[in-house]
């Protein structure tokens, strides 16, 4: 459209191509987050981010991982756009604006989505308007607002807009806030979120303070809300300095958080204690242990595993995790994770084995990961098991083959993605898919469920 604005246009979308979604071990009462995959809505996604948004801070992913439910909501999570309860919506058409026009970045998307019966989902149009300007020398300010037309219990539209600012003061000080509003037939008061983040993060101390609310009624129906109607007050405070005498060693990280939530009428529902001990070793390699003291009120029961139910009640539980991380730069990178403490009123062990990247060959990688839970409650003991490989091999630096196997205990099923690609010229593809899910528990090879095979081909016209 300008130097700076991109549209984008698309119609009877097909995301054929797209690697299917590695599996997670869900053991908490809260949802998965699954990242978007689809090239569509990840072109200018940056735009479209609200407020803090989720962590990246590895470190809150090795000790925290799905037991940290805090988070920010997400305000627009393009996940929601045809995918409904498991199942593929047809996409009728779109349309996308992305760029940046001056001091202010913009992000209009407006996509259209047909019937699907077997999901219960009708014909919908989801639309989102993001602003945001740039303000004195690296802070921001910007606006949004997203509409769903038909809500999901079919009543109405849905709605969400939202003020966030991020400000930016001298080299490590950041203020994060936003504030927030929903609107859904039926859901009136109590519909507001906001969030209040002061974050230092010099090199040898670092200080985060948050303070987050959610309503009961707050409901973004094109974002993701860990959970709802609570109140979370949260502080981090680290110290990593860097030993001279000690040539192996660049930083030792020595941390502690507190994790407070309570419900909409003050009642403690969490709090998380952590304690950290960390070293970053001059080759990149980096050792973590520590100590998390949890507390969880379940207010309803909660369904951890097939046949294993934990009733109402308040549970305190001491944990303690080490994990090595391995530096990026080596041909094999990755982790391993081991933890053992209280879970429910029974004991938990955990162990994890993630290797992001092992160079067979120059045209050949493997990253497999391996996710291991010995769980022994008053109500049952239990193993959930998660093993992963995904496989890479480039035939030339424009064709490769990539295929995803993936066995989870937990739905106890064996999934398998391959994908073939060709770029035959410049922007031009061509793509062969073959998927398949088959069921574990029958008593000769894993039963078919469901299989699809696909050969799409792209083309790049130029004017």
């Amino acid at each position: 459209m300008t130097q700076g604005l991109t549209a984008d246009l698309t119609y009877n979308t097909d995301f054929a191509q797209v690697e299917v979604d590695q599996q997670q071990v869900n053991l908490t009462r809260f949802n998965l987050f699954f990242p978007e995959k689809r090239e569509f809505f990840l072109e200018g996604q940056g735009i479209f981010d609200f407020g803090a948004g989720f962590s990246n801070d590895p470190i809150s992913f090795y000790f925290s991982g799905q037991e940290y439910a805090g988070s920010a909501p997400v305000m627009f999570f393009s996940r929601r756009i045809g995918l409904e309860g498991g199942r593929t919506v047809p996409i009728t058409g779109g349309a996308r604006l992305t760029g940046k026009a001056g001091p202010y970045s913009i992000g209009v998307l407006d996509v259209q989505t047909g019937e699907e019966p077997v999901a219960s989902a009708v014909a919908t149009n989801f639309a989102v308007v993001r602003v945001k300007r740039d303000i004195l020398r690296r802070s921001a300010i910007g606006v949004l607002v997203t509409r769903r037309s038909v809500a999901l219990d079919g009543g109405g539209a849905n709605a969400v807009y939202g003020l966030d600012g991020q400000f930016s003061f001298y080299d490590n000080v950041t203020v994060n806030t936003y504030l927030a509003r929903s609107e859904t037939p039926g859901r009136q008061g109590d519909d507001l979120s906001y969030q209040a983040q002061f974050d230092y993060t010099g090199d040898r101390w670092g200080v985060l303070l948050d303070q987050l609310a959610v309503g009961a009624n707050f409901n973004p129906e094109i974002g993701f809300v860990p959970r709802d109607d609570f109140r979370r007050s949260f502080a981090q405070f680290r110290y990593s300095p860097r030993p001279r005498s000690i040539a192996a060693i660049r930083k030792f990280l020595y941390q502690g958080s507190v994790d407070y939530t309570t419900n909409g009428a003050g009642q403690l529902e969490t709090r998380l204690q952590l304690g950290l001990f960390g070293i970053e070793f001059q080759n990149g390699d980096r050792l973590f242990a520590g100590v998390t003291d949890n507390f969880e009120l379940l207010k309803t029961p909660f369904e951890i595993a097939r046949d294993v139910t934990i009733p109402i009640g308040g549970y305190s539980f001491l944990n303690t995790r080490v994990v090595y991380a391995l530096g990026q730069q080596r041909i094999v990178s990755g982790g391993i994770t081991f933890d053992h403490g209280d879970f429910f009123g029974g004991e938990r062990t955990g162990a994890g084995l993630s290797f992001g990247r092992i160079g067979v060959s120059p045209q050949l990688t493997v990253e497999p990961s391996i996710s291991l839970n010995w769980i022994d409650l008053p109500q049952g003991r239990f193993t959930s098991e998660l093993i992963a490989a995904r496989t890479t091999y480039n035939f030339t630096p424009r064709m490769f083959m990539a295929a995803l196997l993936q066995f989870n205990s937990g739905t106890d099923t064996l999934g398998t993605n391959v994908r073939f690609r060709w770029e035959y010229q410049p922007g031009s593809e061509l793509f062969v898919v073959y998927t398949d899910q088959r069921d574990t528990l029958t008593p000769q090879f894993p039963t078919l469920q469901n299989l699809a095979f696909v050969v799409k081909i792209t083309r790049l016209f130029r004017f």
